[in-house]
């Protein structure tokens, strides 16, 4: 990648060199399928339980509830399957209106099969009102998802108080955690959550990787049906990603430091006028910032930046190329101008301050290469 900045982190991170070393093996010469009986699936089957272990142990919770998938998006859809299948008489789903997509369009579908869907609504910070989702949850309500961390702006949910709530109802209680594995700490033993969707790619192990939480006290239907994942998730596991995502996990057990991410929002906000950050400052990602910049249109700011060697996006990945203001930063009230502006910026921990000073060069000039060359005789202010 030469001297790419890269700071799209929340849409994939790049594979960790140590990563990369300790999956190898298992694209050669270990290539035992790990339910074979004989010496090379045994081995294969050893190096899953080890990196069963390694997930576990950064998830805060047992190997024995810790299921491999492909990705978040399968997670999520496992979880969703196992809870409604839980309760069919029950047809009532309680998510917000900031949900990653994989999320709304399940949502969406399962809407299309008579359920009724209920979608919070967040304030202009990004957050929800506990009050409301209590007020929210009904008899029949048989699942309640919500995400951790907002992929957009990288605002926290208070996930400890959320599930406090859920725990008083019947509801099951689905987490969308894609993006704060790996960069806040996690506890899941005594938290009192149902289901948790993980993604190996967000922590620098290969795409195609995922894992889902599930409570040992909650019955569980498997989506996919075999006999591979203790009968959980069927289908021959692909032994070289689970290694890899352990290996990943054990990389980023110590906590993130957001002083580069700070270091370049301060910066860009003083250098460029008319700049702002959009969503909670005090409880987002430490990784995680999105600003918007008066005067620009996001999709071509992507695009100079990109010639310059800084990658960044407008929000989702999911997204990209719609045209179409983030659906996240227009619930939270933006008007379609500001959401428009705005650009995500995601470190890893494989950036390095260099980077960053060089990323704060350049943003600025082309920001104001932007607004110059735009049609409006003079920027609109969102102060």
């Amino acid at each position: 990648m030469g001297s790419v900045i890269y700071l799209d982190n929340n849409a994939t991170t790049p594979v960790a060199p140590q990563v990369l070393e300790a999956m190898e093996p298992w694209l050669r010469g270990g290539f035992g399928n790990p339910s074979s009986g004989y010496l090379l699936g045994r081995a294969a089957s050893v190096a899953i339980d080890t990196a069963r272990g390694q997930v576990a142990a950064l998830a805060g919770c047992q190997p024995d509830e810790w299921i491999f998938t492909s990705g978040g998006t399968e997670s999520i859809n496992t979880a969703f399957h196992s809870a409604l299948d839980m309760n069919p008489l029950k047809r009532h789903i309680v998510t917000s209106s900031v949900e990653h997509s994989a999320t709304l369009r399940i949502c969406e579908h399962l809407e299309g099969r008579g359920f009724e869907v209920t979608r919070l609504t967040v304030d202009a910070h990004g957050q929800i009102d506990l009050d409301h989702l209590a007020a929210s949850i009904r008899s029949d309500t048989a699942l309640v998802s919500l995400l951790w961390a907002n992929n957009e702006t990288g605002v926290l949910w208070p996930i400890e108080k959320i599930a406090s709530v859920v725990q008083k109802t019947s509801a099951v209680l689905h987490i969308d955690a894609v993006q704060a594995f790996g960069k806040i700490p996690l506890r899941l033993a005594g938290l009192g959550v149902h289901f948790m969707s993980f993604s190996g790619h967000k922590l620098h192990a290969p795409k195609g990787m995922g894992g889902l939480y599930a409570n040992r006290r909650v019955p569980f239907t498997p989506l996919f049906r075999g006999t591979q994942e203790n009968a959980r998730r069927g289908g021959t596991q692909n032994v070289a990603g689970i290694v890899a995502f352990g290996k990943a996990a054990e990389l980023v057990a110590s906590p993130f430091d957001s002083a580069l991410r700070d270091s370049l929002e301060s910066t860009l906000l003083t250098k460029i006028p008319g700049s702002k950050v959009n969503g909670d400052r005090a409880d987002r990602l430490p990784n995680t910032t999105n600003l918007s910049f008066d005067g620009i249109e996001s999709e071509a700011a992507i695009i100079l930046l990109g010639e310059r060697g800084v990658c960044c996006s407008a929000g989702s990945s999911c997204a990209a190329g719609s045209g179409k203001p983030s659906h996240v930063l227009k619930a939270m009230g933006l008007p379609d101008a500001r959401a428009k502006s705005s650009l995500r910026l995601s470190l890893s921990r494989l950036n390095t301050a260099d980077e960053i000073v060089r990323a704060s060069e350049i943003l600025p000039v082309a920001i104001a290469k932007l607004r110059a060359a735009s049609p409006v005789d003079s920027p609109v202010s969102f102060s």
